[in-house]
């Protein structure tokens, strides 16, 4: 199969380009040829550029075992999302449609990369993928639209999945945070009333490599639709933050227990 990245430079996307460098090593791996493209290359935004990319990829992939679309390109700025939701809605579902679209023209299979902001967060067991989104937030509005986009344009060749809690090596995240702000003030609050599973972006990768290669195999063993994945175990912010200072050589009781509501 001939894999293209979307969102390249980001967290996730770059795991994916250096998991796809790894595999195109391997003799025994399905992966013939990929690309990885950052914003300059293809803005998802763009249908035009969107469908003269796709269209380009699509022609090698003929003989390469098919094109395989991982985007990862979106706006995740949760809280910019609340003063500039069209801005959002433009990144998060109006380009997921595009890509849906052209990779319904050229053939192509589309795995999407959402998140656990399509639900109101008020469960108090892990969600199901069938279970009723709710956003609470405009970034969840604009990634359910995303997601309701793909799955009316592409619904027999697409595949969404849900992750959260991110962490990783390139870009900005939780862990980096936690790390500044231990160094620049020595204490740190944080929230201990939202439950999650921390997910390795590295992890991720891995995972939506080894969906797309099911998903384009003939037959294929996955069927379309939504998947959930994150890393196993479950903690909270604040047990998060702790682990991060003990794993830096710091006292984790630098860091106390705070709520969401009181959360500035």
């Amino acid at each position: 199969m001939r894999v293209l990245v979307t969102g390249a430079a980001g967290q996730l996307g770059a795991d994916l380009c250096r998991l796809l460098e790894t595999r195109l090593a391997d003799p025994g791996s399905p992966v013939l040829a990929w690309a990885g493209l950052g914003r300059a290359e293809l803005d998802i935004t763009d249908p035009a550029r969107v469908r003269a990319v796709l269209r380009d990829q699509a022609r090698p992939a003929k003989v390469q075992g098919g094109l395989v679309v991982v985007n990862t390109a979106a706006w995740t700025d949760v809280d910019g999302a609340e003063s500039d939701e069209a801005g959002a809605y433009a990144a998060n579902a109006a380009g997921p449609g595009h890509l849906a679209a052209v990779c319904a023209e050229v053939g192509a299979i589309l795995v999407h990369v959402s998140t656990d902001y399509v639900f109101d967060g008020r469960a108090t067991k892990p969600y199901e993928t069938d279970d009723e989104p709710a956003p609470a937030s405009a970034y969840g509005r604009t990634k359910l639209a995303g997601e309701q986009a793909i799955r009316a344009l592409l619904p027999s060749a697409s595949y969404i999945v849900r992750t959260a809690w991110v962490y990783g090596e390139t870009g900005g995240n939780f862990v980096k945070t936690m790390a500044r702000l231990a160094r620049e003030r020595g204490a740190v609050s944080v929230v201990d009333d939202q439950t999650g599973s921390p997910t390795w972006s590295a992890d991720l990768a891995a995972a939506l490599l080894d969906l797309a290669a099911a998903a384009s195999a003939r037959p294929s063993s996955v069927p379309p639709g939504i998947y959930h994945c994150t890393n196993t175990g479950e903690t909270t912010w604040y047990g998060l933050a702790r682990q991060i200072m003990t794993e830096l050589g710091l006292d984790p009781a630098i860091v106390s227990p705070t709520t969401t509501d009181a959360f500035p």
